[in-house]
Formats: structure tokens, C-alpha cells, sequence
């Protein structure tokens, strides 16, 4: 009878429509060829049927594109594992023990509820501002325990994942990675950033969306509403409004914006469950504070 530690168990979830013919098999060899886990895959058609599916991986098929938060519970609840990650389908996983080095940290510390590796343009080896989970990004290579994260490549405990309530479905796009990771420190976990792990992904603009600004205004505005207690909303809002402003450049973008804001105010954001104060201390000692 073996008596050796028993391989982590990960059920991954990657979202297509079909549109990245010449990354998503590429995305797909480097997961299936991960060593050191028991790994279960799923690959969710968004409005789709997937195409290009190495055999024995399944899929589910989505008569709509529900969004990518949806489409990832959709693909969460279809897959085994203790541990579930979500992997975008224009991800790279350049070393074959990446996602057991991954599943050994977390599983470690029962504190943890996800861990985020470092992301990397393949092509210049830069990473992106918005793919380091903290305010302060200037080193990419520095770890540490981290409040947010960049979701579309992530590790997360599945019962801690369970806890939360998933990702919020109805935000389509955009900013469910500080939703989750909020509900998930509100359950008692911690995130750490692991920049020595290194995942490859194209480094592209959200702005190529073209519904970039209306759903990050929207989305904004619903994340303050989902979780914050009612008193740090208007301070949440406020100075997210004041950076936007600053940032915002051209009239279309600008009416986008505000579109989204009025969005943001008059549309339910689904179920609405505010954060404990302690969960507000735990964030800000842990470097940043929800009204950022």
C-alpha cells in the first residue's frame, strides 16, 4: 500500500468562444501537460460549441455568452477537485510543475483561500500594472499576501471559493476578481501573490473591449454596493470617480463612463452582503484598505 503524500486535486475551468484559434490549443497543451495533480478539466463554450478540445477533456456548452464570472461558475460546477483553477484560454503555463508548486502553497496554509501567480507578456516580459494584486506595483517580483487578484489566471480552495458565493455572475466583465477576493477575506482567508511562478499571457488592453467603460464604471459601483458597509461606499466611490476623471480622456469614453455610473446606481447588483468591520481592518493592515 502507498503511503506518500496524496497529489493535490485541481478541477480547471477555461472559457472559449471560439475566437483564439492559434492560443487555445497552445493554452490547453501546457494545462494538460502539468505534472505533480490530479487534474480534471472543463472548457466552457460561451455562447459556443468549443472547437479545437483535445480529446477526453469535456465541455459544456452555453446557448448564450453569460460573461466570463458566469461562465466560470458554470465551469466550477462541472469539474472536480479541491482546488479549482481558472485559467484564461491565451494563457501559458511554461513549466509543466507551475500548478503543483501553486497547489502545495495553498493547500500548506488553511488560511489561504487563493494564491496568483506572476503574469507575463511571453513576447517582452513585462507585467502588467493590473496584473499585480496590490497598489503598490513597481516591482512585479516582489511577493507577499495580497487582498485582490488578477482573475483570469488564479488558484483558488474551493471550499473557501464555495463559501463566498463564487464569482458575481451578473457583472459580465470586469472587477469580479476584487469581489471574490473580498468575500473571500470576509470568510476568514488571505491571498498571497507568488511572482516566482510564472504564467505567460499576451499583454493586451481592456480598452480593446468595447464595452470597457460602461461595465467598469457599472461593475465599480455594484462591487462598493455588494460588500462594503454602508458608510465606505460614498468614500469607495468618490475616489474611484476622482481617479476615473483624471484618467478618462475623449468624450465617448467620458459618456461610457457616466452611462455605466447611472448603471451602476439604478441596476441590482445582486445579492448584497457587507463585510464585517474586522474584515475592513484585516484589509487595510494588510495594505489596502476597501475605499481604494
Amino acid at each position: 500500500m502507498s503511503t506518500g503524500t496524496p497529489r493535490p486535486s485541481v478541477g480547471a475551468v477555461i472559457l472559449t468562444m471560439n475566437d483564439r484559434p492559434a492560443e487555445f490549443p497552445l493554452a490547453m497543451a501546457s494545462l494538460l501537460a502539468q505534472e505533480g495533480v490530479d487534474l480534471d478539466v472543463v472548457v466552457v463554450g460561451n455562447g459556443c460549441t468549443p472547437e479545437q478540445v483535445p480529446p477526453d477533456v469535456r465541455t459544456v456548452v452555453l446557448a448564450e455568452n453569460v460573461g466570463i464570472p458566469e461562465g466560470r461558475n458554470v465551469g466550477a460546477a462541472n469539474v472536480k477537485g479541491d482546488l479549482l483553477f481558472f485559467f484564461d484560454n491565451d494563457a501559458r503555463l511554461p513549466d509543466t510543475h507551475t500548478l503543483a508548486a501553486l497547489a502545495t502553497t495553498l493547500e500548506s496554509d488553511p488560511h489561504l483561500g487563493y494564491v496568483q501567480p506572476r503574469i507575463v507578456d511571453p513576447d517582452t516580459g513585462v507585467t502588467l500594472r493590473r496584473w499585480v494584486p496590490r497598489l503598490r506595483a513597481t516591482d512585479a517580483t516582489r511577493p507577499g499576501t495580497v487582498t485582490v487578484m488578477a482573475e483570469g489566471v488564479v488558484l483558488v480552495r474551493r471550499d473557501a471559493f464555495d463559501a463566498a458565493g463564487g464569482w458575481p455572475g451578473s457583472f459580465f466583465l470586469f472587477h469580479e476578481g476584487i469581489d471574490l477576493a473580498w468575500r473571500l477575506w470576509d470568510h476568514g482567508y488571505t491571498g498571497r501573490y507568488l511572482p516566482e511562478h510564472i504564467v505567460h499571457h499576451p499583454a493586451t488592453s481592456p480598452t480593446r473591449h468595447t464595452r470597457f467603460y460602461r461595465l467598469n464604471a457599472r461593475n465599480r459601483v455594484w462591487l462598493a454596493r455588494r460588500n462594503l458597509p454602508a458608510s465606505l461606499i460614498p468614500l469607495n466611490l468618490a475616489t474611484w470617480a476622482l481617479v476615473t476623471l483624471w484618467r478618462v480622456r475623449g468624450s465617448q469614453a467620458l459618456h461610457a463612463t457616466l452611462t455605466g455610473l447611472r448603471e451602476g446606481f439604478h441596476d441590482s447588483p445582486g445579492a448584497r452582503s457587507p463585510m464585517r468591520w474586522h474584515t475592513v481592518l484585516r484589509l487595510t493592515r494588510a495594505g489596502r484598505p476597501p475605499i481604494f
